[in-house]
């Protein structure tokens, strides 16, 4: 053989091994990560073993709680949340348990003036909560009404949307949270409604509030108060919080009765408890409003599945 042919065979040869070794170096990292990924998977189990789970907020801190036994925990199975990649809207039907969700907003003035609501329900809208009114979080603590609350509900409501209210809370007392329930109350006289009143409680994060002095005795009781209040008056009623609140600002053990909406954006939700309304997005667009809205999900048991809490 000539050392014009070796020299050829040589340069082959080296090929085929580099060849041979980048695809098992290939098919190592394709193991390694699929490992990962079986980890990851069973990672909220074994936490739940151990009696704590992890999450992140919307800033991309991590923290760590406790998981309590006495709340019950969400059985949604997010293997059926499906995202429509033109529109971001989300939806959710598992046919197996029986349960589905309705897709839904929630507004307030920061929406604006000139809301179609023939256009957002045409648009595949549902229902619909609305911000009736807040408690100044200074010092007065005054309650006012939202200034697009009587147009929005009107608007709303003859566009045939389910309808619910919420109310921004700033109570110090249990005398307030009764004042801010009956405001809402006052206010609702002139409408049928079929959606919840929602208890909207949260951190004021770029600024002092005057619930900064709450305990979270207080601000669990507060929630308790309200709720109860409406609640005797007929009207549904939830609890609007994030799981950074959830974890460590109110006693969920105390609030175990109690229907929630939970706020948060990541792809799937990271509450271990059970939640009925989930707002998954504060960026979402929906024709006929000129404004960033929520998008929420609003999940429901069908007849049969109805269980008790």
């Amino acid at each position: 053989m000539s050392r014009k042919r070796r020299l050829l065979l040589l340069i082959l040869l080296s090929v085929c091994v580099v060849c041979l070794l980048t695809a098992c170096a290939e098919k190592g990292e394709e193991t390694m990560a699929e490992m990962s990924s079986e980890e990851n998977k069973d990672e909220p189990r074994e936490q739940a073993e151990q009696g704590y789970y992890t999450f992140q907020d919307v800033e991309g801190n991590s923290y760590e709680a406790p998981l309590l036994d006495g709340v019950p925990r969400c059985t949604y199975d997010f293997s059926n949340l499906k995202t429509d990649e033109d529109t971001g809207y989300k939806s959710f039907r598992d046919e197996e348990n029986g349960v589905s969700a309705r897709f839904g907003i929630d507004v307030s003035e920061f929406q604006g003036e000139d809301i179609d609501w023939k256009q957002v329900k045409d648009s595949g809208v549902e229902f619909v909560i609305i911000r009736l009114g807040y408690r100044a979080y200074g010092d007065t603590g005054a309650l006012v009404m939202d200034a697009m609350y009587e147009k929005n509900i009107q608007g709303a409501l003859k566009a045939g949307l389910d309808v619910g209210v919420y109310f921004f809370s700033q109570a110090i007392t249990p005398a307030e949270a009764v004042e801010e329930a009956e405001y809402v109350l006052e206010n609702l006289k002139p409408y049928e409604i079929s959606g919840p009143n929602v208890y909207d409680t949260e951190e004021m994060k770029w600024d002092t509030a005057r619930t900064d002095v709450n305990t979270k005795e207080d601000f669990t009781n507060y929630c308790k108060v309200f709720c109860d209040t409406v609640e005797q008056a007929g009207y549904d009623t939830m609890i609007y919080s994030n799981m950074k609140w959830m974890a460590f600002t109110l006693d969920m053990e105390e609030l175990a009765e109690y229907d929630f909406w939970y706020a948060d954006y990541y792809e799937i939700p990271q509450c271990p408890y059970d939640y009925q309304m989930w707002q998954y997005s504060e960026t979402g667009a929906v024709p006929g409003i000129n404004a960033n809205v929520d998008l929420n999900l609003w999940f429901e048991k069908e007849k049969g599945q109805q269980e008790d809490k």
